[in-house]
């Protein structure tokens, strides 16, 4: 999760800057200007840091999180704050933050500055600004401001900053090249080959059989509740409605089929079709020479490839279309010959064609009477969707006026329903059988940004077709329930944390019989234990990471990053025992043993290179200025954002 993390918050230097950065950036800023007021130092519990003598409010690191968070949420949807935190999001959003306020004001130090024309340009030059023609519109400016959660004065102060940014480090990032000599050492790492084992020494191999007193598992439970958190529930109530639902009068009278007949009198009358196959020559007596050829027997096709030419074949078309495709003069010569005769050759925009007539379609006029269905066809759908347009449109008036969704369903005949408790994802929280209505999969995203009290919504699922109103009902925040709820789950827990205990003591064991030369294999039979696991290791490097898309297990990370002959330990995810990991050989093969892996390896670690020299030198700037952390404060924050106080 963090790797995507990363990749979201770092900001490229240069052009264009993206919206969602700049948003999430722009809402931490909003509190103070970069250039405003200056303190002495951290005094209490407002500030998370200071640099150079500008702080970072506690307020602009929380807004950050959580609006960094909601953006991790599009990869997983359920991911909780204290998750979120757990895995190094908070960390990195503070640090994110204390780069730019370094910078910024590194830049303002120095007298670098963005003016109101370079911010401008800048603004004109963003994707998301720009309305249906391309060009710069100010109403879908608004709108994504509206949708990052700022106004145009934070977004300038931040788009400020960054342009200082791009001004203060574009210089040094520019196109850096890694050298050759270290781009052999990572290359040879691609070669590497590792042989080893790894062993799971499972926690229920030593889990106690009886189960915990009340008073010993609810202290247990409190201290980590957080292994129970629930993610983020919302109970939505809804009405869909449409064509099918809405009672609409569509029923065209005889005056309006009678005058549809008449507007599309052209559609109704005697018409006809033909498709050919043709070719064209660049001179008349080549192009009469070739149609007397084909006349005499020789397939069209044939003539065509043996003159250097090649045949095409078109669909289907009326006079009308055909001399638009073509030329007046061919469609006129077209339509006079024959299925299956030859066209007398016919002057074109690039010479003359030589055709053959394929096929003919004929159809014959229609009355009034014989169009009459489907002209009431087309009229029932197209005031039917009028018709609903029009209901819609009052609907979402109602709605606009503060009418409750109730109240409007009943006026309008409508059911209202109430989903179960949903997850983030669109699943039922605890029913994976229930499928939701999917009618509310578009509108999710919406539902998980209202608040509780919030108006009520409309939806367009089917573009004139299908519409839902909906509204937040209860919303039910990740928490970690009561013991009581989970009662079986935290036992179970418990009895896991209690055996990894004595697993990790069992792991350390074993380690110590191996380092003294002992197999793992006999090591771990002398545990004499059930469930043990074991695995032979045989892996090149880039084998690895192809067998698994970067998702490495970390035994194996820990694997590959050991010295020769060592053994080590490493702690399974959620108390599920410990790994004992031991590395018996590596090899690697010579890097010229595969052409052009040197060069391939240099371009891959470009971007790392670049983000190395980044962080070199807002790091050199930080020294310059001076950061004080309130570790108080940002410890204080990290809590309450895990959900511990």
């Amino acid at each position: 999760m963090i790797s995507f993390f990363r990749r979201f918050f770092q900001s490229k230097i240069g052009l264009p800057i993206v919206l969602a950065f700049l948003g999430l950036m722009a809402l931490a800023f909003a509190a103070s200007d970069i250039t405003g007021s200056t303190f002495g130092g951290i005094a209490g519990g407002d500030r998370v840091a200071v640099v150079g003598g500008e702080a970072i409010p506690v307020s602009d690191v929380a807004i950050a999180a959580n609006t960094a968070l909601n953006q991790v949420r599009q990869q997983n949807a359920t991911l909780t704050m204290p998750e979120f935190v757990a895995e190094g999001g908070f960390d990195e959003v503070l640090r994110q933050l204390i780069d730019r306020t370094t910078v910024g004001t590194y830049g303002a130090k120095y007298g670098l500055r963005a003016g109101e024309n370079l911010m401008n340009s800048e603004i004109l030059q963003i994707g998301a600004f720009r309305g249906l023609t391309g060009e710069f519109d100010p109403a879908a400016y608004q709108a994504a401001l509206r949708q990052a959660g700022m106004n145009d004065a934070t977004f300038r102060r931040d788009l400020s900053v960054s342009l200082i940014e791009q001004q203060m480090l574009k210089p040094a990032l520019a196109a850096p090249q890694l050298p050759e000599k270290i781009a052999r050492q990572y290359a040879a790492l691609v070669l590497e080959r590792r042989k080893g084992e790894i062993a799971l020494i499972p926690s229920a191999a030593f889990a106690p059989a009886g189960n915990p007193g009340d008073a010993q598992l609810s202290a247990w439970y409190q201290d980590n509740r957080t292994q129970f958190i629930r993610p983020e529930r919302r109970t939505l109530r809804f009405a869909v409605f449409g064509a099918d639902t809405l009672e609409v009068s569509a029923t065209p009278s005889a005056a309006e089929i009678a005058a549809r007949y008449k507007r599309d009198a052209a559609k109704y009358q005697a018409s006809e079709r033909r498709a050919v196959t043709s070719f064209v020559v660049p001179t008349e007596d080549a192009a009469k020479a070739l149609a007397a050829r084909i006349r005499g027997g020789v397939a069209l096709e044939a003539a065509a490839r043996e003159a250097g030419f090649t045949a095409s074949t078109a669909e289907l078309r009326d006079r009308e279309a055909m001399a638009s495709a073509t030329s007046f003069a061919f469609a006129e010569a077209a339509f006079k010959a024959a299925q299956g005769g030859i066209v007398e050759p016919a002057q074109g925009t690039l010479g003359l064609y030589v055709a053959r007539v394929d096929q003919i379609e004929r159809s014959a006029a229609r009355s009034l009477e014989q169009a009459t269905p489907e002209i009431t066809e087309q009229l029932t759908a197209e005031k039917r969707s009028a018709a609903v347009a029009d209901l819609t449109a009052e609907i979402e008036s109602e709605i606009d006026g503060g009418t409750a969704l109730a109240e409007v369903a009943a006026a309008y005949g409508l059911k209202v329903e109430t989903s179960p408790a949903l997850l983030a994802n669109g699943q039922a929280f605890g029913q994976p059988d229930v499928q939701i209505v999917p009618q509310l999969l578009p509108v999710l995203s919406t539902a998980f940004q209202m608040e509780e009290s919030e108006p009520q919504l409309l939806a367009e699922i089917v573009p004139g077709q299908q519409f839902v109103m909906f509204e937040v009902a209860r919303i039910e925040e990740a928490a970690a329930p009561p013991l009581a709820q989970v009662r079986e789950a935290a036992i179970a827990a418990w009895k896991r944390a209690q055996g990894a205990k004595l697993a990790k003591a069992a792991a350390d064991r074993i380690t110590a019989k191996v380092r003294g030369d002992t197999a793992l294999a006999a090591a771990l039979a002398a545990e004499n234990k059930p469930g043990f696991e074991r695995e032979v290791i045989d892996l090149e490097r880039r084998q690895l990471l192809a067998q698994t898309r970067g998702n490495l297990p970390a035994p194996l990370v820990l694997l590959f990053s050991m010295a020769e002959g060592s053994v080590k330990v490493l702690e399974a995810p959620r108390d599920i025992g410990w790994y004992v990991v031991s590395l018996d050989a590596i090899s690697t093969d010579p890097v010229e043993s595969e052409p052009g892996l040197v060069g391939q390896t240099r371009q891959q670690l470009a971007p790392a290179l670049v983000d190395e020299y980044r962080r070199q030198a807002t790091a050199a700037m930080r020294a310059e200025l001076g950061v004080t952390r309130n570790e108080p404060a940002i410890e204080a924050l990290r809590k309450q954002l895990s959900g511990e106080q």
